[in-house]
């Protein structure tokens, strides 16, 4: 076994930390500001991002690295809520479609502003240009490898 050295756990634990932190207080604004989570909130966005504001669920779960289950729960509230609705793929009628209602546009819209507030006062806006593009050049390696071995 290859133990991390002092600067690789240092690194190491910096990220989950940081990672922790950061995703609990983005989580907290959102939701003291507009009872959504923070993990809702992600959905909304990356139904947004696709043509029709609509994609399958199992294509929802992987981009969200959730799984089928958990996810299915977690849709069924946000449906409970009105903010997405399911239905069979018109494509394909064993796959479910999620798509993001008027109602989840409009939060998603009003939510937005918080979120990125956020982003840029506990993450971007402590980070120098330089910095910015080291960490993307760095997860998008991660990302791509992650990407390979899956």
């Amino acid at each position: 076994m290859r133990w991390l050295d002092e600067a690789e756990m240092a690194a190491w634990r910096s990220y989950i930390v940081a990672t922790l932190r950061l995703r609990q207080r983005l989580h907290r604004e959102l939701a003291v500001q507009h009872d959504v989570s923070l993990v809702d909130y992600e959905v909304l966005v990356c139904l947004e991002m696709q043509a029709g504001h609509r994609m399958r669920m199992s294509e929802l779960a992987v981009l969200m690295g959730s799984t089928k289950s958990r996810l299915s729960h977690q849709i069924g509230r946000l449906e409970d809520a009105g903010v997405v609705r399911r239905a069979r793929d018109p494509e394909d009628k064993r796959g479910v479609i999620t798509e993001l209602t008027e109602e989840g546009l409009a939060l998603l819209r009003t939510a937005a502003p918080t979120h990125l507030e956020g982003v840029r006062e506990h993450l971007i806006d402590l980070l120098s240009p330089e910095e910015q593009a080291t960490i993307a050049a760095a997860f998008d390696r991660v990302l791509e490898h992650l990407s390979e071995v899956d």
